[in-house]
């Protein structure tokens, strides 16, 4: 049996605290942040995985930005660089560059890898990814790829009110 090379770095992710409920995630000041406490209140998140090197975010952060300005208060978009802290300037570039109006965390990629395993169960793939909560919290629906202002919508659209 191959082991995939990353997999020894999410198992030391998980055995040295970042799974054990420690915050893996900071603003773009480098203060600690529990994503958890960070999606919209009473409200649809949905949260996209980006890099600032990732093509397809730089093609489709137009779609977020939109979705986000057309549907508040009922749902909003909270971004996660994958840039890793000491690359935040490459992030922050990413979000002067497109003009994002939403707001944004930043951890490196064995972080988020371990955020993603705990919420899904599932190995994280990469950039852009999207995970979707409802008003209540609950993660509701994950996405590898890109995203539509439309989907979105329409997904949004389709749940029942709670």
């Amino acid at each position: 049996m191959k082991i995939p090379p990353n997999a020894f770095l999410l198992v030391w992710v998980l055995f040295n605290g970042a799974a054990a409920g420690q915050s893996t995630f900071t603003d773009f000041d480098g203060r600690p942040s529990d994503l958890g406490k960070r999606l919209y209140p009473e409200a649809w998140t949905v949260v996209m995985l980006w890099h600032s090197e990732c093509h397809i975010c730089n093609e489709e952060v137009g779609e977020l930005i939109r979705f986000h300005g057309r549907n508040q208060p009922r749902a909003g978009i909270l971004g996660v660089s994958l840039d890793g802290y000491a690359a935040r300037g490459d992030a922050q570039q990413f979000i002067d560059r497109h003009r994002v109006n939403f707001p944004n965390l930043i951890a490196d990629e064995a972080a988020v890898a371990a955020f993603y395993y705990r919420h899904t169960g599932e190995r994280w793939v990469g950039t852009p990814t999207f995970l979707i909560y409802d008003p209540s919290g609950e993660l509701v629906a994950k996405q590898v790829g890109a995203v539509s202002q439309a989907l979105l919508e329409d997904f949004i659209g389709q749940q029942p009110a709670r």
